[in-house]
């Protein structure tokens, strides 16, 4: 599996209407995509060439004198870590208004365009998150669930039977870097056992006292330190779904981490063996991801997903779109336990669809309209538009 794997994300078709941020954590496989099915670009520069970045942080303007001199009026222009300097951006606007020319504007956070207030382009460009591989890409390799709970889906760990070696470097190297690289974090210890935690606690309630406490920092620092991986896109958080009458619903948000493979290098764990708790839980983070990236691709607003958590204790994992209620369970054989949260919120009415997503060989409908799929089915119907 060291060969390139197809790439579902449409950047070209995209790149057709006008210029685009394309944002994803490193080694999502961003720069393979772009040499492997991106449209031959006029011009590609990368911000992590520190002479092309010193110059360009001296003078931006030699960016449009550059495409003068070479003739480009239009066609696609790619520049590589645009959050390195968010002053060019200035350039770029100018440059979309003069010519034909559409940017594609890659970065693994948006968080520091965002915080300087930089010229975001007006609306002349639209946005992407780029995920790590997703079941499209990967069902045709049959991986059992327990392998991509190992490596997770970071092409070169997902690619690679070093996966260990791959993800212990990327904790230690691209996380860290990234992290530093937002100037804001400045006792790493602390923050590094935060981490540990914030991955231990993947897919939980999040409450920020208790991390507090856990990690001896404050309840601010620890709010800060969790926007600052979903800022970096490390991490996403799934809202409360709050407009169930009967039950009265949770107010806090979950926290899951982008990557399983992440997740559990991060936890200190081997392996994830079945049967255990650890097994149900790196089965509904390894769907979250699924859903999230589902969402992002087809164009679909990321707040289309929540979950629901009743104050007396049902919960149903996910909620798309108000559509869709979904339950993940990593059991082989459904019983009736495991239907608890999707009946009691049948009982409000709200959804069209009741979703059981297991390990069962078949897929079935029970009498009070709970489908009941095992996860290969439940990701194909995903990602071909069938489940909302």
């Amino acid at each position: 599996m060291s060969h390139y794997i197809e790439r579902i994300a449409d950047v070209g078709k995209r790149l057709e209407k006008k210029s685009l941020f394309l944002f994803g954590p490193r080694q999502t496989g961003k720069s393979s995509y772009i040499k492997n099915q991106l449209a031959e670009s006029k011009l590609s520069w990368t911000l992590l060439d520190s002479e092309l970045y010193r110059d360009l942080s001296i003078r931006p303007s030699l960016l449009k004198n550059t495409l003068r001199a070479k003739g480009i009026n239009d066609g696609v222009v790619v520049l590589d870590e645009i959050q390195r300097l968010p002053e060019l951006l200035n350039e770029v606007h100018m440059i979309i208004e003069e010519t034909d020319i559409h940017f594609l504007l890659t970065g693994s956070s948006a968080r520091k365009l965002k915080k300087k207030g930089v010229n975001l382009l007006g609306g002349r460009a639209g946005r992407l998150n780029f995920h790590s591989l997703v079941w499209p890409e990967i069902k045709d390799f049959e991986t059992p669930l327990d392998r991509i709970f190992r490596s997770g889906l970071l092409p070169a760990a997902f690619s690679c039977d070093d996966y260990e070696s791959f993800l212990s470097d990327y904790v230690g190297l691209y996380v860290k870097e990234e992290i530093e690289a937002e100037r804001e974090v400045r006792n790493l210890p602390p923050f590094w056992e935060f981490l540990r935690i914030a991955a231990t606690e993947s897919g939980e309630i999040t409450n920020y006292e208790n991390v507090a406490r856990d990690v001896g920092i404050s309840g601010v620092s620890v709010r800060e330190w969790y926007r600052i991986l979903i800022d970096t896109l490390i991490g996403f958080e799934v809202p409360p779904y709050r407009k169930t009458k009967i039950r009265k619903p949770n107010s806090s948000s979950k926290f899951y981490l982008f990557d399983i493979g992440v997740t559990r290098k991060l936890q200190g764990l081997s392996a994830v063996e079945e049967g255990t708790a650890e097994f149900g839980r790196y089965l509904e983070n390894y769907i979250a991801m699924e859903i999230r990236s589902y969402l992002d691709y087809s164009g679909i607003d990321k707040e289309g997903l929540s979950y629901w958590h009743a104050q007396s204790g049902q919960e149903v994992d996910f909620i798309i779109k108000e559509k869709a209620a979904v339950e993940v369970k990593a059991t082989r054989r459904v019983s009736t336990r495991d239907l608890k949260g999707l009946k009691a919120l049948m009982e409000e009415g709200l959804m069209e669809k009741y979703i059981l997503v297991c390990r069962e060989e078949y897929p079935q409908l029970l009498d009070n309209g709970i489908l009941i799929l095992p996860y290969k089915d439940f990701l194909s119907d995903l990602w071909d538009g069938k489940i909302v």
